[in-house]
């Protein structure tokens, strides 16, 4: 699938000394370059890391432009679903409670659950994606929205993510994100290290935590396609054509912490391999985002983390082309929820142009669900306590406006 060409709406992030030739926007000219150099320059490994697989196989690996014959990624809200959503809102509004309590037994869904529940096992076991539609979200207030949206999920994953330790300058559970420009509302010398909150396009990346979700409150008048690429079918494509990529991608990354000033980087691997267990099939498990190694906009890659190496930018080059190669547009639509396993399957997002009549507006959930979820690579268990560890219904955070949360922030 062809990839839309956007200009940037930011500045670009300057590089640190060493810091080989990529920036977050990537350049197809640049990439093919480093590649025709690397392979001149030889001496690449020529088989992959031991355990890895050659090839991946099941419902998982997919490619965009036929994924649709045997796949219909979109359940639509019925009449009889919209009208139990909206008994189930009057009931959890009836409790008293504050959003934090949330929950398939305070949201309660009798007929729409076991759909719910056969979607999740979809995210976990089958293609690792659906789009619910059909929400009206214009007849609801805000809250009521945030509270139908973390009421439905609720019967995908029961754990929410922390998204920020902090809210309106104090210490919070924020468990709600906005994703919306804000690039010309910035106040308290706010500045924006993510393209979350801008028009700017969002190359190839995944979040943290294991089901990402999003919910269109609003379109943009144009552009702003959401894209969903399967991280098997581009190991299988990385695996066949360059093993020694599988190595560099295995191997450990100095990966930027733009909210700990403390500790400004940790290093652990891009992808991980999980063998086959008595209940579980092997697999192969993605967890990157480019501004971690280049930086955007005001948040440039910290001088004293170490730059990256010319293999690590191939792969990150490599793992956004061929992304874009095999990647799926899911067609999003006002009132839709988009929610994606987080560890199989990466994304991406075109540029946009919003009116004063349709701006862009997503809200977004971290979730999991304890039932299905994958096992977590070690590396990376800390940051999953993180996000789901110590959370309370007393101090989860649903923000009603848009905000530029911390480690998008350098102004935190």
């Amino acid at each position: 699938m062809a990839t839309t060409t956007i200009t940037s709406t930011v500045l670009e992030a300057l590089p640190p000394p060493g810091q080989p030739d990529i920036s977050y926007h990537p350049s197809h000219e640049k990439w093919q370059a480093r590649v025709a150099r690397r392979l001149q320059e030889g001496n690449l490994p020529k088989s992959l890391p031991k355990g890895f697989p050659e090839k991946l196989t099941g419902d998982l690996v997919w490619e965009g432009q036929t994924v649709a014959d045997t796949y219909n990624w979109t359940f639509v809200f019925s009449d009889e679903h919209l009208t139990e959503i909206s008994q189930a809102l009057a009931h959890f509004k009836g409790l008293n409670l504050p959003l934090g309590a949330i929950s398939a037994e305070t949201f309660p869904l009798p007929t729409l659950h076991s759909s719910l529940r056969r979607l999740s096992d979809e995210l976990h076991t089958g293609h690792g994606f659906f789009v619910l539609r059909g929400l009206p979200v214009s007849s609801y207030t805000r809250e009521e929205n945030i509270t139908i949206y973390a009421g439905v999920s609720s019967h995908i994953g029961s754990l929410r993510g922390r998204q920020d330790h902090k809210y309106e300058g104090k210490k919070a559970d924020v468990v709600l994100a906005h994703i919306k420009d804000l690039s010309g509302e910035r106040e308290n010398g706010a500045v924006i290290g993510s393209p979350a909150y801008t028009t700017d396009k969002q190359v190839f990346h995944t979040d943290s935590g294991d089901i990402i979700s999003l919910f269109a409150l609003e379109t943009s008048d144009s552009g702003g396609a959401s894209k969903l690429a399967s991280t098997w079918r581009v190991y299988n494509e990385i695996a066949r054509t360059r093993p020694d990529l599988v190595h560099t991608l295995a191997g450990d990354w100095d990966t930027e912490v733009f909210d700990n000033v403390e500790k400004p980087y940790t290093q652990r691997p891009l992808v991980f391999h999980f063998p086959a267990t008595a209940s579980t099939p092997e697999r192969v498990a993605l967890q990157y985002a480019r501004r971690y190694f280049v930086g955007f906009g005001a948040l440039p890659r910290n001088p004293n983390i170490p730059p990256i190496t010319e293999a690590q930018a191939e792969a990150l080059d490599t793992l956004h082309f061929l992304g874009d190669k095999f990647c799926v547009n899911t067609d999003f639509q006002k009132g839709d929820i988009q929610y994606i396993n987080n560890l199989a399957v990466f994304h991406a997002r075109d540029g946009f142009t919003d009116t004063p009549e349709k701006r862009r507006h997503l809200l977004r959930l971290w979730i999991r669900d304890p039932e299905n979820a994958w096992e977590t690579p070690e590396v990376l268990q800390s940051r999953w306590n993180d996000l789901y560890e110590g959370l309370t219904p007393e101090s989860q955070v649903f923000p009603l406006e848009p905000y530029i949360r911390s480690a998008s922030n350098k102004g935190r």
